[in-house]
């Protein structure tokens, strides 16, 4: 279906546009004095979120719409796209930490400490559910939840010790 093209040619673009910006980020944030923490597992994230894109090219093009969980999807983009700007050049998909820097405490970080993976999570149940393919909703939302536990205290010990 078109429709279905459609949507993965965007969530594709917007991936690999929010990689070229996080790269760009990255580079500044380092020529700046900061540093990367939790190198080790990056690879996995990057793994799993490929592999989660690649399946749904391969299982969704075919696939139908249902148009309320495309809602529910727009939604979260409205939060990812909040969250991003709130956080600004500071935003990444490494964990980087500038030593003094304080924490981001406008936008959606005013309620939840991590509105990025919120973000996360609910793409990667919702997607795959739009296009009706709930295993794959389930099996990519339980790798994501073991990555997480792995990048969520690496993240928040990294940033205790060294915030100002």
């Amino acid at each position: 279906m078109a429709l279905a093209l459609a949507i993965l040619l965007y969530v594709t673009g917007q991936r690999l546009l929010e990689l070229a910006v996080a790269r760009r980020n990255t580079r500044q944030l380092v020529a700046e004095g900061a540093f990367e923490v939790g190198a080790s597992h990056y690879a996995l994230i990057v793994t799993l979120h490929a592999a989660w894109l690649g399946s749904l090219w391969i299982f969704a093009p075919e696939s139908p719409v249902d148009l309320r969980l495309l809602v529910l999807f727009a939604l979260v983009q409205v939060l990812r796209f909040w969250t991003l700007h709130s956080i600004g050049r500071r935003w990444t998909t490494r964990i980087i930490v500038k030593p003094g820097e304080t924490l981001v405490a406008k936008g959606p970080y005013r309620f939840l400490s991590h509105p990025n993976y919120v973000v996360v999570v609910c793409e990667i149940a919702l997607l795959p559910a739009v296009f009706g393919l709930y295993t794959i909703a389930i099996v990519f939302s339980l790798l994501n939840a073991a990555a997480l536990m792995i990048r969520i205290p690496a993240e928040a010990s990294a940033l205790r010790e060294h915030r100002g």
